[in-house]
């Protein structure tokens, strides 16, 4: 054994939408209705290109689009209903394959983690229960930073919580918000497909790989250098 440092193992910080959580398109429908209780008929497909960003600016490119205005009164009034609209789906939101087997794995080899997304804690931690995690899961929400993404405070604050260097963290999102934020964040990108983004745009937002899912990273979790055997 030589005397020079050791890399210390990789830590995870994970998106939550689309990545842990099958609720991409249930937040589509909820900002859907959320915006037509304003009067503002959008396609669901241009909704869906702007989940996973901090709900201000998801606001503010959707009206940019749409050439509308919008006073802040109305913008948190938006951003409210999308909330109530989110609640009444929750019933149908589901696991993603393999996300609670690849969350226990890693706690059970002690792989430190958390889960840092652009939702409020009001909705976020809703899924908290449905995964099987304790109510102190390491968990940072939209609440608890300045900025979401495509910033990196979610990220950075999520390595700060694990006591962690974010150079020496992987950051595993479905969206190209999600890798651009790990970029900013100096922390490796992971793609996911669960979340309706292909292969290629991943790629290009910076992914080092992409997997159908969390049951697919799972199997091969030697690509990211977790190694369980010690």
């Amino acid at each position: 054994m030589s005397d020079f440092p050791e890399t210390p193992a990789p830590a995870f910080l994970f998106d939550l939408d689309g990545t842990l959580i099958d609720s991409v398109y249930q937040h589509v429908i909820a900002w859907r209705n959320a915006l037509s209780g304003l009067g503002i008929d959008l396609s669901v497909w241009r909704i869906h290109r702007r989940i996973g960003m901090s709900g201000g600016l998801f606001v503010t490119a959707l009206l940019r689009e749409t050439g509308l205005k919008l006073t802040q009164e109305q913008i948190d009034e938006l951003q409210s209903a999308h909330a109530d609209a989110y609640a009444e789906q929750i019933e149908s939101v589901r696991p993603l394959p393999g996300s609670i087997e690849l969350l226990a794995e890693l706690s059970e080899r002690g792989v430190p983690w958390a889960i840092a997304t652009s939702g409020y804690a009001r909705t976020a931690r809703l899924a908290l229960g449905m995964l099987g995690l304790p109510e102190d899961t390491p968990m940072v929400t939209r609440d608890m930073v300045r900025r979401a993404k495509p910033d990196p405070d979610l990220f950075l604050a999520g390595a700060a919580l694990l006591g962690v260097d974010p150079r020496q963290s992987m950051v595993v999102g479905d969206s190209v918000w999600d890798l651009l934020a790990a970029r900013r964040a100096g922390a490796l990108g992971i793609g996911l497909l669960s979340g309706g983004y292909g292969r290629d745009e991943l790629e290009r937002a910076g992914a080092f790989r992409v997997y159908a899912d969390p049951a697919d990273m799972l199997n091969r979790i030697d690509e990211l250098g977790v190694r369980f055997d010690g």
